[in-house]
């Protein structure tokens, strides 16, 4: 049994490393981001402040345990539904406390920053979802159809609840991470694949039919459905930007002409000349990929997949239930989050309000991932391994 390793030891510095890459190239992005002298707040050093809050809140949680963050989940998952529900009911308009922000009510206005509870909540939420699948297990040791359907159940309940919330804000880039989320943990949780293929195929078609309603269809779903029009908007924009390019379509063509500028080597450090709004928060790839172009967006890329390798090696190491699906909800969250932000950059998924992990400024979704991963560093600094290949949580 490994229990001679010293404080030093039992900390993940390979996770560590990555994380400072990621600090550095969010530094130099939102730097770049602002040469334009566009914005009259300088965001570098708020991010600064940020990474260095975020570096002693995992400082604080490497100190519980995995059964105690599992103690702790439905509370968590209670806290972060209150905070929805008194953010949804809380006076809205300028100067209030929920002054929304491009047509959502997603956040607390105070003084000294701006809180989004949907970014603590997605990892409140994954807590409670991997202790809730774990203890189904455990209680349902010969698993069968019932049991499975039972547990697909419970996985929906617990899903709609915040996603209502979500939704009434709205905010569907969000709500479609909390989906992400959910797949993830329904294949992880082992239903079998007799109700996941049916169900998956289902919620294809469903999709499927909404996006051929929303190209022909436009004033049903509106009418009947009642979903925004700004939400169709981003359909046809995505569809079709350059037929909306003086209105909806403005970003879409301005983030492509900026990552197409750059071309192989950018146009180095500071180097913008295409103008791209929100380019330091949601459209910061736009940024990268045109100040170091296609080396720069690549490493950028290759960065995040040496961070997904090294929390699936963490997960694979973990054996207690609980802490293998709390880190494949992360590795899903984080992964869907990537592929959503870049993929809207260039025309492959329809824009939605989606921050790049780590990279883009805003203090809710920097803090929100690192408490995430804050929770996999102290899973990792609790491991034991013991002989014989059977593995448990430091004391």
């Amino acid at each position: 049994m490994q229990t001679n390793k010293s404080f030093a030891d039992r900390i993940d510095w390979p996770l560590a490393f990555i994380l400072f890459l990621f600090f550095v190239v969010s530094l130099m992005a939102i730097s770049s981001a602002q040469t334009a002298g566009i914005y009259p707040t300088n965001f570098v050093p708020r991010q600064a402040v940020f990474y260095v809050v975020s570096i002693g809140m995992i400082s604080v949680l490497m100190y519980f345990d995995s059964d105690q963050y599992k103690k702790m989940a439905y509370y968590l998952y209670g806290f972060g539904i209150f905070l929805l529900f008194v953010l949804m009911i809380s006076p809205s308009g300028p100067g209030q406390i929920a002054e929304p922000v491009n047509g959502a009510q997603a956040w607390f206005h105070t003084p000294v920053v701006n809180l989004q509870p949907a970014e603590f909540m997605k990892t409140f939420y994954i807590l409670a979802m991997a202790k809730m699948i774990s203890a189904h297990h455990e209680k349902n040791p010969l698993k069968t159809l019932k049991t499975d359907f039972v547990l697909l159940g419970k996985i929906g309940v617990m899903l709609f609840i915040p996603l209502a919330f979500i939704m009434t804000q709205p905010d569907l880039g969000t709500a479609l991470v909390f989906i992400a989320i959910t797949l993830a943990l329904i294949v992880v949780a082992g239903i079998s694949w007799k109700i996941i293929l049916p169900s998956f195929g289902g919620v294809a078609v469903i999709g499927g039919t909404l996006l051929w309603m929303a190209v022909y269809m436009q004033d049903f779903l509106s009418n009947a459905l009642g979903i925004k029009p700004y939400a169709l908007a981003r359909i046809y924009t995505w569809l079709d930007p350059y037929e909306y390019a003086d209105t909806d379509g403005y970003n879409l063509i301005a983030a492509m002409n900026a990552i197409g500028s750059g071309e192989v080597f950018g146009k180095g450090f500071q180097g913008r000349e295409v103008y791209v709004p929100e380019n330091h928060t949601d459209f910061i790839f736009t940024v990268i990929s045109e100040d170091f172009g296609f080396i720069g967006a690549s490493a950028v890329i290759i960065l995040f997949f040496m961070l997904i390798y090294h929390l699936t090696k963490i997960t694979l190491e973990l054996k207690d239930t609980f802490s293998t699906y709390v880190c494949a909800g992360i590795i899903a969250m984080i992964t869907f989050h990537v592929f959503q932000n870049i993929g809207m950059t260039i025309q492959i998924l329809p824009i939605t309000g989606i921050p790049l992990p780590f990279i883009s400024y805003g203090g809710s979704s920097l803090i929100g991932n690192m408490l995430a991963l804050g929770i996999v560093f102290s899973m990792k600094f609790h491991h034991k391994t013991y002989m014989f290949g059977n593995e448990k949580e430091a004391e």
